[in-house]
This record gives C-alpha cells, sequence and structure tokens, in this order.
C-alpha cells in the first residue's frame, strides 16, 4: 500500500476540504444582492447537544409547498459543524429550497451510528414540522461532503435504524435525491481494512465506526452505503476528483455502478487532476460547473 493513501485518511488533512469548497463557493457568489431567504440559526431538532440546524427559507408567498435539502458537513466525522457547508445552503434555498445545515454528534466521543442516527433524526424533524416551513413532505434531498457525503448516501440508502423516539414514530428518514462529493462508500475496501490497522492512519475511521476492523467486520459493512444499495434508493449525483488520496475515487465510480445496476438514476461528475478539493483556479471552475450540474439534478427530481 502506498503510504500517501494511508497518510490520506488521516482526519486532519480531511478538513482542508472545508476551506477550498467555501472558497469557491464565496467567490461564485460575490458581489450578490440583498439575500432571497430568511436564516432562523440555531433551531434543535433533538436532545444532544449537538442537534441542532441553521434553517435557510425562501422568500416567497409562503402559499406552496417546498422541496427541502438536509445539508451536512464534512471533517472525517470527528470535527467540523454546519457553517462548513452553509454557502451551499444558500445555494439551495435561492433555488427555492427550505436548506437545513445541521450539527451532528462527532467521534470519538460519540461513535457510529450516532452521526446517521442525528441525520435521520434532522430529516424527520422538518418532516414532522414541514407544514410549519412550507415543506413538501415527499420532497426531502441530501447533500454533503466527504463525511458529510457518506452521511448523505445512506440517507438516501436506508430507511430509519433507530425509531424509539415517540414523538417521531413512524415518520420515514429516507430522502428522495442525494449530492455526494467524494463522500466514501465502502469501508469494506482493503485500503480501509489496512488502514484501519494503522494506528496513525487509520484513527479517524477506528474512532469513528468505534473499534478496528478485525474486531467488527459486520459493523463497518453495515456503515458503508454500497451495502444497502436497492431499486428504491434515491436518485444520486456524486462529484469527485480523480486524483482523491483521501477517498480513492473508485470508491464513488463503484457505487455508481452499483446504482445503475438496481436501475436508480446516477450521475458521476469526475474533475480531472483534482484531490480532495479543488486548488486551482481551473479545479475550481470545474468543480462549481459540477456543482452547478447537481443543483439542476435536484431539480429534476424534487422540483414538479
Amino acid at each position: 500500500m502506498k503510504r500517501g493513501w494511508l497518510l490520506g485518511i488521516v482526519s486532519v488533512a480531511l478538513v482542508v476540504f472545508a476551506t477550498t469548497f467555501l472558497v469557491s463557493v464565496v467567490a461564485w457568489q460575490a458581489g450578490t444582492e440583498a439575500l432571497p431567504f430568511e436564516i432562523r440559526e440555531g433551531l434543535t431538532y433533538g436532545p444532544n447537544e449537538r442537534n441542532d440546524l441553521d434553517l435557510f427559507l425562501p422568500k416567497d408567498d409562503g402559499k406552496s409547498l417546498r422541496p427541502a435539502v438536509i445539508v451536512i458537513h464534512g471533517g472525517a466525522w470527528r470535527s467540523g459543524d454546519k457553517r462548513q457547508l452553509r454557502n451551499l445552503a444558500e445555494l439551495f434555498a435561492r433555488r427555492g429550497y427550505v436548506a437545513a445545515a445541521i450539527n451532528y454528534r462527532l467521534a470519538p466521543k460519540w461513535s457510529y451510528p450516532a452521526q446517521l442516527d442525528d441525520c435521520q433524526r434532522a430529516v424527520r424533524w422538518l418532516r414532522k414540522n414541514a407544514k410549519e416551513f412550507c415543506v413538501d413532505p415527499k420532497r426531502f434531498g441530501a447533500a454533503g461532503a466527504s463525511a458529510g457525503g457518506h452521511l448523505a448516501l445512506l440517507l438516501g440508502t436506508r430507511e430509519i435504524r433507530d425509531d424509539s423516539d415517540p414523538d417521531l414514530k413512524g415518520i420515514s428518514s429516507k430522502v428522495q435525491c442525494v449530492l455526494s462529493i467524494f463522500g466514501p462508500t465502502d469501508f469494506t475496501d482493503e485500503r480501509y481494512i489496512q488502514a484501519s490497522r494503522n494506528p496513525v492512519a487509520g484513527r479517524a475511521l477506528v474512532d469513528f465506526l468505534g473499534k478496528p476492523y478485525d474486531e467488527a467486520p459486520e459493523l463497518w459493512k453495515e456503515a458503508s452505503p454500497i451495502h444497502h444499495v436497492s431499486p428504491d434508493d434515491a436518485p444520486t449525483f456524486i462529484i469527485h476528483g480523480d486524483q482523491d488520496l483521501l477517498v480513492p475515487l473508485d470508491q464513488s465510480v463503484k457505487f455508481a455502478e452499483a446504482l445503475k445496476k438496481v436501475g436508480v438514476e446516477v450521475q458521476l461528475a469526475v474533475i480531472k487532476g483534482m484531490g480532495h478539493g479543488p486548488t486551482t483556479p481551473e479545479q475550481r471552475e470545474e468543480f462549481m460547473k459540477a456543482v452547478g450540474q447537481a443543483l439542476e439534478f435536484f431539480d429534476k427530481h424534487l422540483k414538479r
């Protein structure tokens, strides 16, 4: 195994993406006029201190039901917060979506499935309160980057994991469209298994999943979106760089192939020369083109 790939698993490097992505989106939005949406910050969607979100509400006539999207930050499942992808939430709000940028519990204090449970809870909370925010409960999307992309893919491939809360009993957590920006899809990949055996390179994964692969192989499989693919999964748009050392491109390629095999619509935008986030003007331009295509993909599936 290449040393560069192993070191790429280190969580500190994963956080670099947050800066490059925000710079790209901010540059795209520079010089805009008054915001066509309002922001409600710090809304609570669950009992934990990390269960809060910022809601971006389009300024429209308030009479028509709107699609919603849950925006999930990255940071190797153990750092970052809802502000990381705030500008992505704003892009959705500008297009008429009710966007919820969420916080969720982080490793190592909380290991998997806490992160998934929180994301599912956020979907269910917003669905329960759909009338208050003029949201169509049948038109939900999820978008995330890196670790957030992984969690978004799980929202698109899995139904409620924990239905024990009586206040949310029976409310679905499934979404109808997904954007994953280089999120990992298969922790049973031999490279991740080998990384888990390295106390430095595999630290982020072991902190997230709670145990090394050799102690809990079924858990690592259960946390992998590719092992939940089925014909009723959400249409999915994926953005990935072909030089990504943190999450190899074939993670997205194989996931896209799995979706196609069962008849689920999927688009994969590969950015040439890009690693785990755009670092050159050319890469940023191509990256933002792909984000624009993803927004159109969401419109196709959630605006009707």
